[in-house]
C-alpha cells in the first residue's frame, strides 16, 4: 500500500493521476477532506480509502507493516502566513512524527520540501547538504520547510546509524515554482497563470507585481518556474528507484523565466495580444518577495534522471489549452 498524504491538493491529486496511469491504485489518501473545494481534484481516480490527517498518524502506527511507500506532500503552504505555530504542527512535528513511523518500519519516505528555503538565494540555489544549516528563509512557511530539512538531515548523520532514526531512504523534493492543472483551489497562492487567466477573462488584461528593486525591471523578476507534470515524474522516479540515494534534490528546470515571460505566453496560448500592466508588490509580502530562482539540477541527473522537463512555453500552452480553457482537472 502507497500513504499520499496531501492527496487533494494541487501536487498530491496530480500525483495520484500519475500513480493511477502507472496502474496503482493500492493507495491511501490523506489529507484535511473536510476543505470541499479540493474534493473534485479526485474526480475519476482511484485509491483504496481516504483518511482524515488528525486521524492518520495513529493509525499509520497501527497499520505500517501494510505500507510499502510514503509520499508526504501534505503541508500549509500559505507563503503569507505568519502564525509559526501553524506551520510548527502542520510542517514540522507532523513531519516529524511520519518520519518516525517510516523509519522504524524501514519505508521509504519522499516528503515535499521547498525552493523557498533558499531565502534570497544568499547561499545559492545548490541542493548541497553543506548549506542547508546557512540557509535563511524569507517567511515562516520556508523556515519550517528548512527546519525539517535540517532536522532530517541530523537524523542521517547520527553516528550510530541504527536502522530506527531513519527510513529505507529519504527524499526531500525542494518544488520550485509550480504551476499547472488542480490548482484551482489555491485562491491567492495560485500560480501567475492561473491568476492571468481568471484576470483576463474579469478584465481583458493582467497586473502584474511592479519591481522594487532598481536591478529588476517590472515584470522581470525571475523564477524557476516547473509544471507540474514533470514534478509527478520526478515524485515517481524516485518511486521506482529505492536504492537512489537519500537526501535533498532540487525540483526545477534549471533555468529562470521572467514573470512578463509567463504572463505573455498566456495570453498567446489563449490566442490574444498581451494587455499587461503593473501593481505594487502587496507590502505584507513585499520585503519577504523572492526576486531570483533558479535549481541547480545536477544532483537529480546525476541519480539518473534523464526525462526532458517542459519548456514554459509548453507547458503554458498545455495548461491552459488542456485545463484552464476547458475547466477540465488532471
Amino acid at each position: 500500500m502507497i500513504i499520499l498524504t496531501g492527496a487533494a491538493g494541487f501536487i498530491g491529486s496530480c500525483l495520484l493521476r500519475k500513480l493511477n496511469d502507472e496502474g496503482l491504485t493500492d493507495i491511501l489518501l490523506v489529507d484535511d477532506f473536510s476543505r470541499t473545494d479540493k474534493l473534485r481534484n479526485l474526480e475519476g481516480k482511484k485509491f483504496l480509502q481516504k483518511i482524515d490527517r488528525k486521524e492518520f498518524l495513529a493509525w499509520f502506527q497501527a497499520h505500517a507493516k501494510e505500507v510499502s511507500h510514503v509520499f508526504h506532500l501534505g503541508a500549509r503552504t500559505d507563503t503569507t502566513e505568519q502564525n509559526t505555530l501553524i506551520f510548527n504542527e502542520l510542517n514540522l512535528n507532523y513531519s516529524e512524527a511520519i518520519w518516525q513511523i517510516c523509519a522504524s518500519n524501514q519505508i521509504p519516505l519522499v516528503y515535499a520540501s521547498s525552493a523557498a528555503t533558499y531565502g534570497a538565494g544568499e547561499h545559492s540555489y545548490d541542493d548541497s547538504h553543506d548549506i542547508v544549516p546557512q540557509l535563511m528563509p524569507l517567511n515562516p512557511y520556508g523556515v519550517s520547510k528548512n527546519d525539517f530539512d535540517k532536522w532530517a538531515l541530523l537524523q542521517a548523520s547520527s553516528e550510530s546509524h541504527t536502522p530506527n532514526l531513519i527510513p529505507h531512504t529519504f527524499i526531500g523534493l525542494k518544488f520550485f515554482n509550480v504551476y499547472g492543472p488542480n490548482e484551482y483551489h489555491k485562491g491567492r497562492m495560485a500560480s501567475v497563470i492561473f491568476q492571468t487567466v481568471k484576470q483576463i477573462r474579469e478584465t481583458g488584461g493582467m497586473k502584474l507585481f511592479r519591481s522594487h528593486r532598481p536591478d529588476y525591471p517590472d515584470g522581470g523578476q525571475l523564477r524557476d518556474f516547473i509544471y507540474v507534470k514533470d514534478v509527478v515524474d520526478v515524485c515517481y522516479f524516485f518511486y521506482q528507484n529505492k536504492t537512489a540515494p537519500s537526501g535533498l534534490y532540487n525540483v526545477g528546470t534549471g533555468k529562470a523565466r521572467s514573470f512578463w515571460d509567463l504572463a505573455t505566453n498566456t495570453f498567446r496560448a489563449l490566442g490574444l495580444e498581451p494587455n499587461i500592466s503593473f501593481v505594487d508588490t502587496p507590502a505584507d509580502i513585499r520585503d519577504t518577495y523572492q526576486y531570483f530562482t533558479e535549481a541547480k539540477m545536477d544532483k537529480l541527473q546525476a541519480s539518473g534522471y534523464a526525462k526532458p522537463f517542459h519548456s514554459l512555453e509548453e507547458g503554458v500552452e498545455d495548461y491552459v489549452k488542456q485545463y484552464l480553457a476547458t475547466g477540465n482537472i488532471w
